[in-house]
Parts: C-alpha cells; structure tokens; sequence
C-alpha cells in the first residue's frame, strides 16, 4: 500500500464522517440560534433552556436521517472492503 492510497482511504473517511454527521450538526446549529434569539427578545436567561429542545430536534434529525446515514457508512465500508480484498 502506497502513502498515496492511504491518503486517499482517509480523505474518504474525513468526507465520511463529514456527510453523516452534517444534518445532525445543522439542525442543533438553527435550534440553538432559534431558541437564543427567543431568549434574548424575552430576556429569559436560562442556561439549560437551550439543552432539552437541541437533545430532542437532534434525536428526531437522527431517526429521519438514519437510513441516508447507514447507507452513507455501508457505502464507505464497501469501498474499504473491496480494497481490502483486492489488494489495492
């Protein structure tokens, strides 16, 4: 195996866990800003106000997002395989 092919296996990795990890990142991202905003024209200062609705749009992003995920991850499992079995 040369440097160029585990390069090339690890920015496919990076990419991975970019892509999966994306809509679960966003949705916690626009939740937080929502719910700042709510706080600041409210003026209600409590910490873990912003917890328990981040926990549950993320968990419902996750379930929505599960099968895009794990075809995302088999997809890249698939390729590493192959490479495997081939020998590069």
């Amino acid at each position: 195996m040369t440097g160029a092919e585990v390069l090339d296996i690890a920015t496919q990795g990076i990419w991975t866990l970019l892509i999966v990890s994306m809509p679960m990142m966003l949705v916690g991202l626009i939740v937080g800003v929502v719910i700042a905003l709510f706080q600041a024209l409210t003026q209600i200062q409590e910490m873990t106000l912003v917890f328990v609705p981040k926990i549950i749009a993320i968990f419902i992003t996750m379930l929505i997002a599960l099968p895009f995920l794990g075809a995302t991850m088999s997809a890249y499992m698939d390729r590493v395989v192959d490479m495997i079995i081939v020998g590069f």
